[in-house]
């Protein structure tokens, strides 16, 4: 069975109430079947204790396994907290802010892009990077190699205010190199999704997908520049595909993305 997995990002827990989001988040995962739920950060807005309960409890209600790695909003606000133990109420949840999961045609690993000492911004540090390109190296035979962190390496089409992944471009080439197919991400709040050498000019090199959700929940609605939904992303041997839903009191697809997939 070709792997297929559900995106989502920015859940925002805490910013305000949706009745509606848990119900069709739960029937888009009966309709998709997924073999995993991957969140890519924020599941939480101010980092609090009872946040993270809700927002863990959310994501375990659905019926499917789900892989989790933080964003800038999973930290707590203020000094001293935010530094001295920034991911204590992430981990008293998730175990770990670097997961990994192998399982049904999948191997994905999680990136911890979050620094505590920039408000937005994120990277990542060479030890981190070095581990992710080891874990890739360890992937099945066949399985698709996926690395999830919070905030991205491509923008998408609609302008932002926020900036990428510091140093982007040695983070996507070692990616790369070390196997990785697909990268998935949020932070925009905004839905995109492109093939490496759609923006940068390469030659000889293998096929890598970078993909960036829509938020699940938006926070601040009257905040013009974001999207609401999430991405079903599938796989068989020869290629990848992303769909993108749109929540509007129910998930409706609204585009879907082919893409060529690596081989080796």
């Amino acid at each position: 069975m070709p792997p297929r997995l559900i995106h989502v990002s920015d859940v925002h827990v805490g910013a305000r109430e949706q009745p509606l989001l848990e119900s069709a988040l739960r029937g888009l995962v009966d309709r998709v079947q997924p073999d995993l739920v991957i969140a890519t950060g924020d599941l939480t807005h101010r980092g609090r204790r009872e946040q993270h309960e809700q927002g863990a409890a959310l994501l375990r209600s659905l019926p499917v396994a789900v892989l989790a790695v933080p964003g800038n909003h999973d930290i707590p606000l203020l000094p001293p907290a935010r530094f001295t133990r920034p991911w204590r109420e992430f981990e008293r949840q998730w175990e770990t802010t670097e997961p990994v999961h192998t399982a049904d045609g999948l191997h994905v690993v999680g990136v911890n892009s979050v620094r505590p000492w920039r408000h937005q911004s994120g990277g990542l540090k060479s030890g981190a990077l070095e581990r992710a390109c080891e874990l890739l190296a360890t992937a099945p035979a066949g399985a698709l190699r996926t690395v999830c962190l919070h905030h991205q390496l491509a923008n998408a089409p609609w302008r932002t205010r926020k900036r990428p992944l510091a140093r982007r471009g040695r983070v996507l080439e070692q990616l790369a190199a070390a196997g990785a197919e697909l990268v998935l991400s949020g932070h925009v709040h905004q839905a995109g999704a492109a093939e490496r050498r759609e923006f940068e000019v390469l030659a000889g090199e293998r096929s890598i997908v970078v993909v960036t959700a829509p938020g699940l929940t938006r926070p601040r609605p009257h905040r013009l520049g974001e999207a609401q939904g999430a991405h079903v992303i599938s796989a068989d041997e020869s290629s990848i595909t992303v769909e993108t839903h749109v929540f509007d009191g129910e998930f409706t697809p609204v585009a879907e993305r082919h893409f060529p997939r690596a081989t080796r």
